[in-house]
């Protein structure tokens, strides 16, 4: 058992099947009759944050568009915006949304039925149902608004929260999802196909959090659904409970048939939580409904283990606990031990490795401020029940955003840039050695410095935790240290350890003997008639170590050889002796240098260099006879056999070479010249010229490794520069963000603004009314097609003077009276004659802007020939 929750409910290909469509849900269900209190206390409402970047205008009119006006949930937004630009997505949303569209302000409390934009310039977090708006900090970081968000919401919602994760670049948002995993809030993912960018949706489902993956319109019908059926109650008491407690002990055999694993363990409050979330996101109404549905589809055993793999972790992690270990616990632990000495490690329930890569980090880091300078090293075997889990860890590899939780400097120094994201070094993941292991069926490690098992026992019950405890203490050498998480405490093994931080929960092993149970199980302070769970009694007739590297070097060796041998890496770096290897190596002169190739003994090098390289590139065993190496005077033959290793898991990468003499014993120089050696002085001349080549290849050796440490030097600085453009790169790829969300928003204003200037040309054309417009020079700006039949206009007149145009009109005082209108304010109306008898109302007036700036003058010509020639009529009558 782990703490591991790494789950993907549907791939993007798979969502129609796993999360069928659902019927439209008007509103929230209320709380069912069957929860306590349920009268009395109104349920909360539920919170549903939404993160978005590039590309998420699009994503988040398609899901607000389908979410009912009653839908009795509330959305809090959070995108990447620039922090200098006034953000448009509250009117862009109110459009398409049937609720409420406000942006947050300090202190805005959370209501159902609205959705809540995050204003530029600021990060949101929440406390107790309140947003809150927080300056960013003045760094250098990539900031990461939706993950810092998610994770406050996971923390202060839990089950009552769900993360939905829209179009966007980079992997924001991946580090909240898991928080919300851990506190059985929801998980909800735009099909990365369907997303105009897609890293960001891809991210989440690559990192198997992903409880539902739909396109975003489809999405709110899904969240709504899954809201309908998480609010039934946790606890059941009467008969109903002893159905639902039976129902769900058949889950847990369906599991352990399925898996291997026994989870009769685990707190049924936490089984029970997990298996809820399951029937929510299938609709399920009843424990018995689950189990059939179990019995039904296979892989749901699967999905349901890995949901109870309860597996967040991030890199150091309550930096209080990792502080305390650099500054007191590993110290310590140096001063008790020799120059040169290894500490052993144990990180166990590692989930995808961060935890046991900050152990190397922090133990890299004091041996670098050592003074005076001293050589130690630490062997870390992290280890979890979550093959996948291991299978990432191996590998090295973590997603951008974990720049919130390591510091520029340690990524500089312990990390190397890569195609969205970072990789841990070589110096780093060499220390580390991940297995996979049930920690309460395989047996545990041994002479263990420290052990580290946070966050796992809190989901145990009582008595599996005290059996745990007292292996604990067995695998722990005496003044060892255990760390345990933030919400777990001794219980009834207070007295096999005593705590050396009272904040950060570790515990300094005592040296009291631990009881024996009948069946050969430690234990200690267990309550009478309390038996220890089958798995950890097999464990304690397992050996009292682990398979390490050690352990595992030597089966093989006892399994295929018999001679001596070293283990070394693919570089032919040793990290580990058997036997007696003095007679083939010996330390090199000047710097330490673990290096095979540096530390063979002269006459050996040159041929060993050979077959290692061609074994590697082969991955096949070679074996080379009668390696002559002389040493003070005598000669010594032997064999040497080169072996990549490609099992067990734990091995693989690196290559065995042993070491087989074959003769009784070496022979002096001098026997090799006399008697049975031969007396000829053609030998004698051999050897010399044997001397003279080992002199020119050493030589030519000392070249080739001054050329590798100026090639070292050289990549050295490749990578600094590597680093410094990953840096840039990270910071144009928020930029262009942040440009993309705005040329969204200015493409949609652009939209909007050709829309009224189409409204107003057909209004304009409409009334038939000859108009001109002038700015505040008297220069053309624009006119009707009316005016043209007064005022000889062609569309390429715009921005000239008005007094250039010829016209119709007998009006010689246009200009004048449009002057007089600039200058009063005041509107001006004249009849005017024109050619062909016509008269025209001439009618001038301010042009004003929406911030009421006169900018011009606005002129009207009405046709008033009729009227004209009416009045005429009728004074000649």
């Amino acid at each position: 058992m782990t703490k591991k929750d790494t789950i993907v409910l549907s791939a993007p290909g798979e969502s129609a099947a796993l999360t069928p469509s659902l019927p439209s849900l008007p509103a929230m269900p209320a709380m069912p009759a069957a929860a306590s209190d349920s009268s009395r206390t109104p349920p909360k409402t539920p919170v549903v944050g939404i993160g978005a970047s590039a590309g998420g205008l699009e994503a988040l009119e398609k899901f607000f568009l389908r979410v009912p006006a009653h839908s009795g949930l509330a959305f809090v937004v959070v995108q990447h915006l620039d922090p200098l630009k006034k953000s448009l997505l509250v009117e862009l949303l109110q459009r398409v949304s049937a609720i409420p569209v406000v942006q947050i302000e300090d202190r805005t409390k959370v209501e159902a039925d609205h959705v809540y934009v995050g204003p530029p310039g600021f990060e949101v977090t929440i406390l107790h149902g309140v947003l809150h708006l927080l300056k960013p900090m003045a760094t250098h970081r990539l900031r990461l608004p939706i993950d810092f968000f998610l994770r406050a919401l996971a923390v202060d919602q839990q089950a009552n929260a769900v993360g939905v994760i829209l179009s966007g670049m980079g992997s924001d948002g991946t580090l909240g999802l898991r928080a919300l995993k851990e506190n059985a809030g929801g998980v909800f993912v735009q099909t990365p196909e369907t997303a105009r960018f897609d890293p960001m949706p891809r991210s989440a489902v690559q990192a198997a959090l992903a409880d539902v993956v739909a396109p975003a319109e489809q999405l709110p019908e899904k969240i709504m659904a899954y809201f309908a059926h998480a609010m039934l109650p946790h606890r059941l008491d009467g008969k109903a409970g002893e159905r639902a407690h039976a129902a769900l002990e058949k889950v847990l055999i369906l599991v352990r048939a399925q898996t291997g694993h026994d989870f009769s363990y685990y707190k049924k409050s936490t089984v029970y939580r997990r298996l809820q979330r399951r029937m929510a996101i299938h609709q399920l109404a009843t424990v018995e409904d689950y189990v059939h549905y179990v019995r039904q589809n296979h892989l749901e055993a699967e999905l349901l283990f890995k949901e109870l793999l309860i597996g967040v972790t991030s890199f150091f992690r309550d930096p209080d606990v990792w502080q305390h270990l650099k500054t007191e616990m590993i110290p310590q632990l140096l001063a008790s031990q020799p120059e040169g000495g290894v500490l052993r490690a144990w990180v166990a329930a590692c989930s995808t490795g961060e935890e046991a890569y900050t152990l190397a980090m922090v133990f890299t880091e004091v041996i670098s401020e050592l003074q005076p300078a001293a050589h130690f090293s630490l062997q870390i075997f992290a280890t979890d029940l979550d093959k996948d889990a291991v299978d990432k860890a191996r590998t090295g590899s973590y997603p951008e955003n974990i720049a919130s939780d390591v510091s520029q400097e340690r990524l500089q120094r312990f990390f190397a840039g890569a195609p969205r994201g970072y990789v841990v070094g070589k110096a780093i993941r060499e220390m580390v050695v991940f297995a996979q292991q049930s920690i309460t069926s395989d047996p545990p490690f041994a002479k263990l410095n420290i052990l580290t098992c946070r966050n796992l026992l809190i989901y145990l019950e009582v008595k599996l935790q005290q059996s745990l405890l007292p292996l604990f203490h067995r695998s722990l050498r005496p003044g060892g240290f255990l760390v345990l998480g933030s919400a777990e405490t001794l219980g009834q093994s207070g007295d096999l350890f005593t705590p050396v931080g009272a904040k950060t929960h570790i515990y300094r092993r005592l040296d009291v003997p631990v009881r024996l149970g009948a069946d050969g199980l430690p234990v200690h302070n267990v309550a009478a008639g309390v038996a220890a769970p089958a798995q950890v009694v097999r464990a304690a007739h397992a050996p009292a170590y682990a398979p390490g590297l050690q352990t595992l070097a030597d089966q093989l060796l006892l399994r295929k050889f018999a001679p001596s041998a070293v283990l070394v890496t693919a570089e032919g770096d040793i990290v580990y002796f058997s036997g007696k290897t003095g007679k083939y190596l010996e330390p090199a002169a000047g710097k330490a240098n673990l290096n095979l190739f540096a530390m063979a003994r002269p006459g050996l090098s040159q041929p060993l260099a050979e077959i290692f390289y061609r074994a590697v590139r082969q991955k096949a065993a070679v074996t080379i006879d009668e390696v002559v190496v002389g040493a003070t005077g005598r000669t010594q033959s032997f064999s040497v056999t080169v072996e990549p290793l490609d099992e067990p898991d734990s091995l693989q990468g690196l290559v065995m070479v042993v070491f087989s003499d074959f003769l009784p014993a070496a022979l002096p120089v001098a026997a090799l010249l006399s008697g049975e050696a031969g007396h000829d002085a053609r030998l004698s001349e051999l050897m010399r010229e044997l001397a003279r080549l080992r002199e020119e290849h050493l030589s030519t050796r000392e070249q080739m490794q001054t050329s590798q440490e100026e090639l070292k030097s050289a990549n050295e600085e490749l990578q600094s520069a590597n680093e410094e453009l990953t840096t840039s790169r990270e910071e144009m790829q928020s930029m262009n963000e942040e440009l993309q969300t705005v040329n969204n928003e200015l493409q949609t204003r652009v939209d909007a603004l050709a829309l009224a200037s189409d409204d107003m040309e057909n209004l304009l054309n409409s009334t038939d009314i000859a108009t001109l417009f002038l700015d505040k020079f008297l220069k053309i700006r624009r006119f009707t097609p009316r005016t043209t039949s007064l005022i000889k206009l062609l569309p390429g007149d715009a921005g000239r003077p008005v007094t250039d145009i010829v016209s119709d009109l007998d009006y010689p005082g246009l200009a004048g009276d449009a002057s007089e209108v600039l200058r009063t304010l005041m509107f001006k109306e004249k009849e005017v004659s024109a050619t062909g008898g016509r008269w025209f109302m001439v009618r001038t007036m301010p042009y004003r802007t929406q911030d009421s700036r006169i900018d011009g003058v606005v002129i009207t010509f009405t046709d008033i020939s009729i009227a004209k020639r009416l009045e005429a009529s009728l004074r000649h009558a």
